[in-house]
């Protein structure tokens, strides 16, 4: 498998071929390395492979409730069609890797106090071994606290920081990704954008490269949405904007989530949620056949036993849908 810390950006999207190959990899799972104790609920210590497949998953009703007391014989999980023995079932047991990305355009102002005690609050919620990074993006992004596990360092930062300049997402979400890719130690990698989605820099990437990074980094998108003040001028120049990134399917291809903060007053609970859900997905592993030999892409497919019904109909599954192994 390829070590993509030593590959160019640049040959990472020739790799990610377009048209329906990138609706693979858009909706995909990559292959993961996890730390080697790692544990198979009830069978004791796995052995941990460079060919095992490990993604994570969210379970929900058909309204929308969270499946919270599932266990791995209530999963299935196949490959290109295969049914695979699902070796490695666990939930919140590996540590997660974290990347908040801030933005600091003018219209979040208001809200950078209330942040700042949300993620006090929020982020002591992580387990110790737990790691966090700070972004920021107005119309540039910036790496603002490398990956700790100090959690209360990152609402300090935050607590320092002066809002201005255009709202550069892509580019905010682009740089999280490469980060974690080449610097996030073995484990979940989650990206959170902290924004009100309302973009007017297009910056240096587009949906499509941003999709390709944050699938190599195997990092799942999830965005907490926040009520930015906002003009109707400004609303309407974002909307004749081209090439702002689509984060809605960003998300879908990695598998996260919308939080919408409708009011300021519930910002403190919906990230609360928001940390809660990425904290307790399930993460399952199996054993691939694969080897790149043939140079094309792997679907997967994770759904529940027959006995809980359709998937789709009875319930929904958030997950990666496809993995590439070169």
């Amino acid at each position: 498998m390829v070590d993509f810390s030593k590959v160019t950006r640049l040959q990472r999207r020739k790799w990610f071929l377009p048209g329906v190959l990138l609706f693979l990899f858009a909706s995909g799972a990559f292959l993961s390395r996890i730390p080697a104790q790692a544990q198979n609920q009830g069978s004791g210590t796995i052995r941990v492979e460079v060919n095992l497949v490990v993604l994570d998953a969210t379970v929900k009703t058909k309204d929308g409730q969270i499946m919270d007391n599932l266990k791995k014989e209530d999963f299935a999980v196949r490959e290109d069609g295969v049914a695979k023995k699902i070796e490695l079932f666990s939930r919140d047991e590996l540590p997660l890797n974290v990347a908040l990305v801030l933005d600091l355009s003018d219209s979040i102002e208001p809200f950078l106090g209330p942040l700042r005690d949300a993620a006090a609050t929020t982020l002591g919620a992580l387990k110790p071994e737990d790691t966090v990074a700070l972004f920021t993006f107005s119309t540039e992004a910036e790496l603002r606290v490398p990956l700790t596990k100090d959690k209360n360092r990152i609402a300090e930062e935050i607590n320092s920081f002066k809002t201005g300049g255009a709202t550069n997402i892509n580019d905010g979400i682009f740089v999280a990704a490469e980060y974690l890719l080449k610097s996030a130690p073995k484990g979940r990698r989650v990206i959170i954008l902290i924004s009100d989605d309302v973009g007017t820099d297009a910056g240096g990437q587009g949906t499509r490269d941003i999709v390709t990074e944050t699938i190599a980094a195997d990092a799942a998108l999830y965005n907490l949405k926040i009520p930015g003040y906002n003009p109707p001028q400004t609303l309407f120049a974002s909307s004749m904007i081209p090439g702002l990134v689509n984060i809605r399917k960003v998300m879908d291809a990695t598998g996260g989530e919308l939080f919408d903060v409708q009011n300021v007053t519930n910002l403190n609970s919906v990230f609360g949620a928001l940390i809660q859900r990425i904290k307790t997905r399930y993460t399952l592993g199996y054993y691939t056949s694969v080897n790149g030999a043939d140079g094309k892409p792997h679907k997967l497919d994770v759904r529940l036993a027959s006995s809980f019904g359709t998937k789709g109909h009875n319930y929904n599954v958030l997950a990666k849908t496809g993995f590439y192994f070169r």
